[in-house]
This record gives C-alpha cells, structure tokens and sequence, in this order.
C-alpha cells in the first residue's frame, strides 16, 4: 500500500479540516433532526480517522485509494448507527467499525477462502467451549478445549482467527426481559476500565450512594476487572440481573459526581 499518499479519491489529506468538541456536538444534534449538510460536514470533519484506521493495513497489497473508500463505508455507518445517549466518544464507537469494514473488504477479496474443514474446527470449539463453561463455571483454556474435542490447540486457534469477524462493543449478544447484553458487557478490561472516568473524583462518596449488592457488584467489576458472569458466579445471581444492577448503580454514581 502507498505511503505518505496526499491526494486520495481526490481528497486532499494534508487539508482535512479538524473538528473541535462543541461542533461535533452541535453537528450531530443538527445531522439527528435529519439535517444532510451537516452529516456531510461531519463526515469530512472525521475522515482522519478513516486515515488512521487504514494505517494499520500498510503490509496490505490493496490500493490505498480502495482502502479508503471502504473505510469510507465504515465511517458513514458509524455515524449513521450512532448512539449519543450511550455516554461514549464517536472515535471509540467508528474505528471498530471502519476496521470491521476494511477486514471484510480483505476477506472478500481474499485468494484464501475459509474451507468447510476449518469453519467445522472453528463451531466445535465454539461449541466446546460453551459446554466446558457450564460445566466447570468457568472460562476454559484453549487446552482444555483441545483435549475436549480432539483437536491440537494450533488447529484451533488458526480455525477460530480464520472465521473471526469484528463486531462493535456495543453489539447486543443477549436479551432478557428487555435486559439487553452488550459484547462490552462480557469483557474483562484491566487497562481501560469504566473507572477512568470519574478517577480522579470522589469515588469513596459516590460510593457510599450504593445499596450492599451494587457496591459489590462495582468493586468486583471496576476495581477487580471481572467478567459480569464472574461476578454473576460469585454472588449467585444471572448475569442480566449484574447488568442491569451494575448500570443502575453508575447511573447513581454519575448522578452523585456530576450534580
């Protein structure tokens, strides 16, 4: 893929424009009442990212020009699938998409297609995985799940990488109730926790607004970095209820620190 390239699909990269806060604020309310000329200004205003993004595939033999209409794609939906109530940054919502998007661009043009054998691989590990859990209560290892079905580690790992395809943190996997499950939900953050946003506020005061269950719940998820089912392990309840607990009490706490 081309280097250092400035003009691609005839946009001039060196003059992209830069949005500030307040205007990508002020813009996506406008692009929400169905405004198209600042969904057109939002998009200019965030092609960086789509720069940024098809960085990562350099090693690519894929025309930069092509890359970049595909990362394109991902950006428009990104904006266009765009919860503002969600309390997160646009960039951190747009670049799993802009990359999902260019990934399976480079599959579908692949030369290489998954085989029948490696996608069977691929779904008995799945399969094997969901059973070990409920059977032990707990994550299996990639050997564990070898010795389960039969199969080297090497073939599975490979097998999995082969039918993986990115998904948003913000993906339902799981609804009960109308208590809804995210991907996010189900992941063990050590490095960038839910924390970080209030860190350097009083989270000892905020705290003490939490009934027993809620305190624990947080403490174990933020401060431990446990699964939501490993907490739904450890005080015996389901995981849909440790969702809707958990995003009652930041809602208390957000109410406490920002009032």
């Amino acid at each position: 893929m081309a280097q250092g390239k400035v003009e691609i699909c005839g946009v001039n990269t060196a003059k992209l424009p830069l949005l500030k806060a307040a205007e990508k604020e002020e813009l996506f309310t406008r692009i929400e009442e169905g405004d198209k000329g600042a969904r057109e200004k939002y998009i200019e205003g965030n092609l960086r990212l789509v720069l940024s993004v098809i960085k990562r595939f350099s090693s690519s033999n894929e025309n930069v020009d092509d890359l970049f209409q595909i990362g394109c794609i991902g950006l428009i939906k990104a904006i266009d699938n765009f919860d503002s109530s969600l309390n997160v940054k646009f960039s951190t919502y747009a670049v799993p998409m802009i990359i999902g998007e260019i990934r399976r661009f480079l599959r579908d043009n692949s030369s290489i297609r998954v085989s029948r054998s490696l996608k069977d691989t691929a779904y008995k590990a799945i399969y094997a995985k969901e059973n070990l859990i409920k059977k032990n209560m707990k994550e299996p290892t990639i050997n564990e799940i070898a010795e389960e079905i039969g199969i080297s580690k090497e073939d599975i790992v490979y097998a999995l990488d082969a039918i993986q395809n990115p998904m948003s943190l913000y993906e339902p996997v799981f609804t009960d109730g109308g208590d809804t499950l995210y991907v996010m939900d189900q992941i063990s953050d050590k490095k960038n926790k839910e924390e970080n946003w209030v860190e350097h506020l009083s989270l000892s005061e905020a705290m003490k607004r939490l009934n027993d269950r809620e305190h624990e719940i947080i403490s174990l998820r933020f401060f431990e970095g446990k699964t939501q089912m490993e907490v739904a392990d450890l005080i015996g309840i389901s995981q849909a209820q440790v969702s809707r607990l958990e995003k009652n009490a930041l809602k208390t706490m957000k109410n406490y620190l920002t009032a």
